[in-house]
């Protein structure tokens, strides 16, 4: 099997040794940044499987360069792990909006990190026995392929997870799916409960693919459960 490589980037050189130390010791190769700047070139040049990408950067911080890298034809796939000594919502809401998959705060776990990284790649790796490349709901169309959405012949520019979440309400259409499934299916993992986070995805979701987001025709809220695709 071929080893992972993991892009580190953190400003904090004694954070780096210790996520360094303890992944190469799990069998992956690391490579690191110590600001934004050079994390999104060396994104670009080592095209890691996966990045740890603090967000208290100096220069560009991390939501910029999560921005970046999503914005780049040739990462915006690569999974992105967010790193920070902040706890606040708006932050890890942020982040996720911005494309990141998954979010974790300081001080961490060493062991947490490294079960994250293996979910992650995980989810990216699996290859569905059935290969769907559209899926069409009234005039919506989602090219699985291109990772795009096509509303009325109009464009649609989705993030990452906001595609993901479409795409698993679409191929489930008429199902009622919990916020606990939502979250263990896009992000990879129990998500710790925190299912705010999919009512903030599908809040933005919304905005973009309904008409009138207060009156929505596509997602359906079921109170007290998740969300279905009428």
């Amino acid at each position: 099997m071929n080893r992972k490589k993991v892009l580190v980037v953190d400003d904090e050189q004694h954070i780096i040794e210790l996520i360094q130390f303890n992944l190469e010791s799990n069998g992956y190769d690391v490579i690191t940044s110590e600001n934004g700047e050079d994390a999104i070139a060396v994104a670009e040049e080592e095209m890691p499987d996966v990045i740890i990408l603090d967000l208290m950067l100096p220069g560009i911080d991390g939501f910029e360069a999560c921005k970046k890298i999503r914005n780049n034809e040739k990462t915006r796939k690569i999974p992105i792990i967010m790193l920070t000594a902040k706890g606040e919502e708006m932050d890890k809401v942020l982040g996720l909006e911005l494309g990141a998959d998954d979010y974790l705060t300081k001080p961490f776990s060493v062991r947490e990190l490294i079960a994250r990284i293996k979910a992650v790649l995980r989810r990216f790796e699996e290859v569905p026995k059935e290969v769907i490349k559209t899926i069409k709901v009234n005039d919506i169309v989602m090219d699985i392929e291109k990772h795009e959405v096509m509303k009325s012949g109009e464009k649609i520019e989705l993030t990452l997870k906001e595609f993901e979440l479409l795409q698993i309400l679409a191929r489930n259409r008429g199902k009622v799916l919990s916020r606990n499934f939502l979250l263990d299916e896009v992000w990879g993992y129990d998500y710790f409960g925190e299912t705010r986070t999919v009512d903030v995805h599908i809040r933005h979701l919304r905005k973009k693919i309904e008409d009138n987001d207060r009156y929505p025709v596509y997602i359906e809220t079921i109170r007290g459960i998740g969300y279905k695709m009428k």
